[in-house]
């Protein structure tokens, strides 16, 4: 598998992950003021997912230049 394959898959995983984090982050803002406490733990998860995800696609775009 090349690099610029790999990297695909990886932000088809990542995207996937960040979407349901997404969805979770919703499904938890929706139920508020029930599981108020878990906002940073679901906050943090979908920032860290977005923040791989933007990284991953960053270097499948130098990988392809």
């Amino acid at each position: 598998m090349s690099d610029v394959d790999a990297v695909k898959a990886e932000i088809k995983k990542l995207n996937a992950q960040a979407t349901q984090a997404k969805m979770d982050l919703h499904d938890l803002s929706e139920d508020l003021p029930i599981g108020w406490e878990r906002i940073p733990e679901v906050a943090q998860r979908a920032h860290d997912l977005y923040a791989r995800l933007i990284a991953a696609r960053g270097r499948l775009k130098a990988l392809e230049a």
